[in-house]
């Protein structure tokens, strides 16, 4: 018999920021987030990773689309055991769209989310401890520092890299950013 505490999984949804829409990723999306994922400024953090397949590992990706136009992906799993139950997230954004803050509009929209829609009460990301602009990004949306992860992943050119557990509760996401995030799905 399922467990009737068991999460549903997620039905794709788009989420609606002040200037970006999250929308479910499809495979016409693969071309541009495969040209922005070999860009040198997000190749040293992704490695090779074909976006025109689908997630493999049960995560779900949206496309970030501002002006019409795809501008990263962010993309969300779950841990379905109720004792140990939350979400973890990944992002990356094409490098021409830094300094706008869009990083962190899109990650406190898919966020509120989370934790407004799917019952989170907490969420991890977990960057290469040297990626320091992602890691400011992360701080600015209601992220705090867990702990190092000493030689947590390999690099695109094969080396051992140290990691930085971030997590965030329900109650970090800061108020002024919930506001700005719009946050709803459509």
């Amino acid at each position: 018999m399922p467990d009737p505490t068991a999460p549903v999984p997620a039905e794709p949804v788009e989420l609606v920021g002040p200037r970006a829409t999250l929308r479910p990723w499809t495979a016409q999306d693969g071309p541009e987030l495969n040209r922005i994922v070999t860009r040198p400024e997000v190749a040293c953090w992704w490695g090779e990773e074909d976006f025109a397949l689908p997630a493999e590992g049960g995560e779900q990706r949206y496309a970030i689309v501002v002006e019409g136009r795809v501008r990263g992906m962010i993309q969300f799993y779950e841990e379905p055991e109720p004792d140990y139950r939350h979400a973890g997230i990944d992002v990356f954004l094409d490098p021409d769209t830094r300094g706008l803050g869009l990083g962190v509009e899109v990650i406190v929209t898919l966020a509120r989310w989370l934790f407004d829609e799917r019952n989170h009460h907490r969420i991890v990301i977990d960057p290469a401890l040297d990626n320091t602009a992602a890691v400011r990004a992360y701080e600015k949306a209601g992220f705090s520092r867990v702990g190092v992860m000493r030689s947590y992943w390999r690099d695109p050119e094969g080396h051992w890299r140290d990691g930085l557990l971030m997590d965030m509760l329900a109650d970090d996401l800061p108020a002024a950013a919930a506001e700005r995030s719009g946050g709803g799905a459509v």
